[in-house]
């Protein structure tokens, strides 16, 4: 069985504040983009991983393994699997690779095992794995609150080209919590409904959606400040860091000008590009 795992960005990231539970509250927009991992799935006798890339761990670590053996207890079946990872996202770039190739092995060994579960329950064990884990149960758009396990699906039609860059710069999401200067008060912000209006004029966006962990991610990390202004000298409508970082996407309204933002940017760097109104297969 041969899965896809798809990335995202995070269409506006506000960190409301930290939580008792040492987890902080937020509130993001999840959307898919038109990168992603390659998962192959074979019945065995135990749980094993391969990958290729030395980059991730194929032990107890990594969320695949992890998602495989809280299914497993969860539904008390006794076969295995053997779990073959091609990555495609990059790691540590705030794109979500790692969750979603959790989710993809939950949905994978959901059929392959014969369980039957509906997305609820597959959601509830993926909150056991990670806390962006269940978005990607249906994956394509959300917006999220929590801890990023409170999800609300909802169409989200983007009409512009999504040019993602990433630089060579690999972003801890510890590190970026333990550095962010909290100024919300645990104040919401109607986010959804802020993209919402605002998409038809996304010059208009950056005035009222942010990421809160852009201030200090780019005192630390001043290229992805330059790769944000690049998206903007190359006609981008909107750009944003994603996540925790490092990836930084722009819309654009034509195909020619996200090339040319791409093409901009240092060969090494990793770069995709999703087409207007792109909906992932499942």
């Amino acid at each position: 069985m041969t899965l896809q795992a798809y990335a995202k960005i995070n269409i506006g990231l506000f960190i409301l504040g930290k939580r008792s539970d040492g987890y902080h509250d937020l509130e993001t927009i999840f959307h898919e983009i038109n990168v992603y991992d390659e998962i192959d799935l074979e019945l065995n006798k135990t749980l094993e991983m391969n990958a290729d890339s030395i980059l991730v761990p194929v032990d107890e670590s990594n969320l695949c393994i992890k998602a495989a053996s809280t299914l497993k207890k969860y539904c008390k079946v006794k076969d295995g699997v053997i779990i073959d990872l091609r990555k495609n996202i990059p790691v540590g770039a705030g794109l979500g690779g790692g969750s979603s190739d959790a989710a993809a092995v939950l949905r994978g060994l959901n059929k392959m095992w014969k369980l039957d579960l509906t997305n609820d329950q597959l959601r509830a064990v993926a909150g056991q794995v990670g806390s962006d884990v269940p978005f990607f149960i249906e994956g394509e758009n959300a917006f999220a609150c929590g801890r990023g396990e409170i999800l609300e699906h909802f169409p989200l039609d983007i009409p512009f080209w999504i040019a993602v860059v990433t630089p060579l710069i690999n972003i801890s999401t510890s590190w970026a919590y333990d550095h962010i200067k909290l100024k919300r008060n645990g104040l919401g912000s109607d986010l959804r409904n802020k993209i919402a209006k605002q998409l038809s004029n996304p010059k208009k966006i950056s005035t009222v959606i942010q990421n809160d962990f852009e201030e200090s991610v780019i005192s630390v990390y001043p290229e992805i400040g330059r790769i944000k202004e690049k998206m903007k000298e190359h006609g981008a409508l909107f750009s944003l860091m994603s996540g925790s970082g490092s990836s930084v996407f722009g819309f654009f309204e034509s195909e020619k000008n996200a090339l040319n933002a791409l093409g901009s940017c240092p060969k090494n760097y990793q770069t995709s590009l999703t087409e207007p109104s792109f909906k992932p297969s499942r």
